[in-house]
């Protein structure tokens, strides 16, 4: 069997990208270029200090979407900004997860049984 042809069966198939997250990729790239007008940079010089190409950062700033969630942390710290990424995710930040802060954690989810049956 050819190797080549075994591997591209293998994968699973791409799917659209949902509208939400179309638009949330856009409000990340508008943010990102609004920040790095607020402080004053160009895409090469904020490229540089991310340690990217300027042709990511473009990328990035279009709202492309192929950009690893690394070249994204990246950036933020270019734009000196990163701390707040890991403090809006923080679920204890937020009414469920201060509901929910006293309960013990699972170690794993199993999935639930919506159909109401036994």
């Amino acid at each position: 069997m050819d190797h080549k042809h075994s591997a591209s069966s293998s994968r699973v198939p791409r799917q659209a990208t949902p509208s939400s997250i179309r638009r949330a990729l856009g409000e990340v790239a508008d943010d990102v270029a609004t920040w790095r007008k607020l402080r004053g940079l160009t895409q090469a010089q904020l490229a540089d200090r991310a340690g990217i190409s300027r042709d990511t950062l473009v990328r990035l700033e279009r709202g492309d979407g192929g950009v690893s969630v690394e070249k994204l942390l990246r950036v933020l710290r270019g734009l000196g900004i990163l701390e707040s990424l890991p403090r809006a995710l923080n679920p204890y930040e937020t009414d469920v997860g201060r509901l929910r802060s006293a309960e013990r954690l699972p170690q794993r989810v199993r999935p639930r049984d919506l159909t109401g049956r036994r």
